[in-house]
């Protein structure tokens, strides 16, 4: 560590980093220059400790335990093996539609929102079978990166001893926000790797260089993950300001004007060659299901103050442990006098009213969009985050704080872990760590004050150096220790990949017969099924899931989960039928599912008979039951009637009767409803309704006796809420015969690329052609050789109208934003290369002038 200073020192001097192993800063010490060893020593000790983290909580892979919770189980695991497969050539769909979910999705969407970043592109190198291995390698690269990134910054930032850079890099990498969101929402690390570098790209600004490279990181960071990237760019804002106003190199106006400029441009040029995935993001917004609204309440202040300590979890309340000895040095800079009170002022103002922005609901909205998120409400905090580190970085570059200094930073840093000690997030790990961490903080504080006073006391410093690596160090380790653990016991998981997946797997693939039927893999723990092993089902879970799939398969009496935003499959002979489900795979388990080994399970596969892909429905509206029931939606699409439906189902208690065809099945179609049903004689059959969240599919109860009575107990969990119409009885007889019908008059060849689909159809066919997929926005078609026109809607479904002349169909699917995005790409490039020219003609015209200058001082 550097040694104290009396006085204050010009500290702007080299306040645009070079001094850290640039052009200005001095010789080399040692093979590498502060610059880059900085960097590579933030990364090695943030892989080591995230890897320690890993091995203590004996999670995957370092450990037999899962780390698939929530939706790193249930989205993240499935999309990459998905993305795998899609780079690899391995899958029916391409970049613009995903054939195997929600039978049909957009998935350049579901790309710009999971998996755009250059990471994500390392699943390949790993085999299909350790796909959990290839995505934990992403999430540890992306933090790993983020810790380099922030080292560098920091260096950037201001000269100083580069193993401290290392370890408030580390901080950075590992910070609560990292172990109790980034690691389990992996494309929100983005965002993390995103902030230093932005902040780097508002340094080129502020300074007038790199006026190429700055659009191209902010368009990188943006392209990645744009969420967290918008973040990041505000925070990175928020850092470009407190330069502007504090370093010497912008002291007057004109220069901050003209930097506050060059950074504008520079994300308005990066964020247009985002453009053409970002729209497209954007525009599927629009038209996905949307969530209930959600209305921010403020944390109290002791939870939010319990998170700046470590071992601390909650979604509910902002991560913002970065380890004692950073928090420590970040504290003691308000009172530094070795700082120039100016950018002591600047720092400590923007952390404080970023602190406040947190909680403060007009700006929450401004930090996430103009919409307060579902979940998590605090995704910003890295950002918080980051600024405190700056602020230790500050604090230490310019020598270590004299004694009173560090006298009122650890003042502040004791009442806060006094007024944080009622807190509901308090973890029995907590102040053990955090006396241990402070101890070790103190000792390389006492080591380096020592080590100052004696100039040839050069063991002292790296001694002191040590003790904040093991303080920051086992903190870290403790806290990515308690939060996975804390999680696991708390929250949803999904277990490991394992027999269970690979023999579904290997059944999916031996059917797989598309596109002249689907396959449907059924059930599979995890969630996003289809995406891990294979088939063509319903199963979908994304952010983007557009409201017209949500809304057709609700209609039809799919469940779902996540308000809408996740359907999942109908093993139902009648929806089977009309979404040319020809194999279905079934499968349960053969021994009760652990956190701690893959599953096993039994699995069969059954092939009957469907309509194909592309069937016609004949002019006129089909013979079937009134009403809004999912029965008689099922029939309209069909076109037939199937179902006996009782007129009033008797209601006793918790008893219903009516009567059915004997020999009929029995269905029973309750969303709401939550508990067990069960047909007299017949095993109870478990529903899981609890709106909006969950929403129960139809499933079979039994067959009708003989006598024709049908009688079903209910056994709620809570308030009985059920449709007018909740019974039906299927007769397979009239379904076997409209399935007949539908194949006759149907497509006798289908043909299917990425995102389109050829249908050969018989001649004369009139009436309506309908693809079994939801109708979302981006679908045309055209009826033989008329010009293709956005599709139509038969029930919910693709639909082209037919007038007895045209012997084919043809639909494709077009991203809807795509032509704009692209559009703002084009101009964004011409911008781009505009600026490259024009500050190469800068740069030539500043050299002549100095040539010019040199030879008239050599005459």
């Amino acid at each position: 560590m550097p040694p104290a200073a009396d006085t204050v020192p010009d500290e702007n001097k080299v306040e645009d980093g070079e001094g850290a192993g640039g052009r200005t800063g001095g010789p080399r010490r040692g093979p590498l220059a502060p610059a880059a060893a900085g960097p590579l020593a933030a990364a090695l000790l943030t892989a080591v400790l995230l890897c320690l983290a890993g091995r203590l909580s004996r999670s995957h892979p370092f450990g037999p335990v899962t780390r698939n919770i929530v939706d790193l189980g249930q989205q993240y695991l499935p999309y990459h093996a998905y993305w795998r497969a899609l780079l690899l050539g391995e899958t029916h769909g391409d970049a613009f539609l995903n054939w195997n979910s929600g039978f049909g999705a957009n998935f350049l969407g579901d790309i710009g929102t999971y998996l755009s970043s250059p990471f994500d592109l390392l699943v390949v190198a790993f085999p299909a079978d350790r796909i959990e291995l290839a995505l934990y390698v992403v999430t540890a690269a992306k933090i790993t990166a983020a810790g380099a990134a922030m080292a560098l910054l920091l260096l950037r930032l201001r000269p100083g001893p580069w193993p401290v850079a290392a370890v408030l890099g580390t901080a950075y990498a590992l910070c609560g926000w990292t172990f109790n969101y980034g690691a389990t929402v992996p494309m929100w690390l983005d965002g993390l790797v995103a902030f230093p570098l932005l902040c780097l790209v508002g340094e080129w600004a502020r300074t007038g260089r790199r006026p190429v490279l700055g659009p191209l990181v902010v368009a990188l960071a943006w392209i990645a993950n744009f969420y967290t990237a918008y973040m990041a760019t505000l925070g990175a804002a928020v850092v470009l300001v407190v330069r502007l106003l504090t370093a010497e190199e912008t002291a007057t106006a004109r220069q901050r004007v003209a930097g506050a400029l060059r950074a504008t441009r520079s994300v308005l040029i990066g964020t247009g060659l985002a453009a053409p995935l970002v729209v497209v993001v954007f525009v599927a917004t629009k038209v996905a299901d949307p969530t209930p609204e959600t209305t921010f309440a403020p944390a109290a202040w002791t939870e939010v103050l319990a998170r700046f300590l470590p071992a601390t979890a909650s979604v509910a309340s902002p991560a913002l442990f970065i380890g004692t000895p950073a928090l420590a040095l970040a504290l003691t800079l308000p009172f530094h006098r070795a700082v120039a009170p100016r950018v002591r002022a600047g720092w400590t103002t923007a952390i404080v009213l970023v602190a406040l922005s947190l909680q403060w609901e007009p700006t929450h909205l401004l930090w996430h969009a103009g919409a307060s998120p579902n979940g998590i409400p605090y995704r910003q905090t890295f950002v918080l985050c980051g600024l405190l580190l700056v602020a230790a970085w500050f604090s230490v570059a310019h020598g270590l704080p004299r004694p009173a200094a560090l006298l009122a930073g650890g003042t502040l840093l004791g009442a806060l872990a006094w007024a944080a000690r009622g807190s509901v997030d308090i973890d029995r790990w907590t102040f053990p760590a955090f006396g241990a961490a402070a101890i070790l903080a103190l000792g390389a504080v006492l080591l380096a004050l020592a080590g100052a006073r004696r100039a040839h006391a050069r063991v002292l410093p790296v001694l002191a150096v040590v003790l904040l690596v093991a303080a920051q160090a086992g903190e870290a380790a403790v806290t990515g220790k308690r939060i996975e653990e804390q999680q696991r016991s708390e929250v949803s998981w999904s277990p490991r990949i394992g027999p269970w997946h690979e023999d579904v797997a290997r059944e999916a693939a031996r059917a797989d017969a598309w596109p002249r039927y689907r396959t449907d893999p059924g059930e599979v723990p995890g969630g996003n099924d289809v995406l891990l092993v294979g088939g063509q089902g319903a199963d979908y879970y994304s952010s983007l899931t557009a409201e017209t799939t949500s809304r057709t398969l609700d209609s039809l009496g799919f469940g779902h989960y996540a308000k809408g935003r996740h359907p999942v499959s109908l093993d139902n002979p009648v929806t089977d039928a009309l979404f040319a489900i020809g194999t279905r795979i079934r499968s349960r388990p053969t021994e009760p599912v652990r956190q701690d080994a893959p599953p096993r399970a039994a699995v069969t596969a059954t092939t009957t008979p469907v309509p194909p892909l592309v069937t016609v429905r004949p002019p006129g509206r089909p013979a079937t039951h009134p009403g809004d029931s999912a029965f008689a939606r099922q029939e309209r699409l069909l076109g037939t009637t199937v179902y006996e439906l009782p007129a009033a189902p008797r209601r006793t208690g918790h008893t219903l009767a009516a009567r059915c065809p004997a020999g009929s099945q029995v269905w029973f179609w309750a969303p709401g409803y939550r508990g067990t049903a069960a047909l007299a004689g017949e095993a109870p059959v478990e529903f899981e309704g609890k709106p909006p969240s969950v929403r129960a599919p139809m499933r079979p109860l039994g067959t009708v006796p003989a006598s024709g009575e049908v009688r079903i107990d209910l056994a709620p969990e809570a308030r009985v809420r059920l449709p007018r119409q909740p019974v039906g009885c299927l007769l397979r007889a009239r379904l076997d015969s409209a399935v007949r019908e539908l194949t006759a008059t149907g497509a006798t060849r289908v043909r299917t690329t990425g995102h389109t689909v050829t249908a050969e159809l018989p001649p004369g066919s009139k009436g309506v052609a309908v693809l079994a997929a939801p109708r979302v926005s981006g679908w045309s078609c055209a009826a033989g050789d008329a010009d293709p026109r956005p599709a139509r809607a038969y029930e919910g479904l693709v639909a082209v109208p037919l007038d007895g002349r045209a012997t084919t169909v043809h639909c494709s699917f077009r991203p809807p934003g795509l032509r704009l995005g692209g559009a703002v790409g084009a101009l964004a490039l011409l911008a781009l290369a505009v600026t490259g020219i024009r500050g190469r003609r800068q740069e030539f015209t500043r050299s002549a002038r100095t040539d010019r200058s040199s030879g008239k001082a050599d005459g």
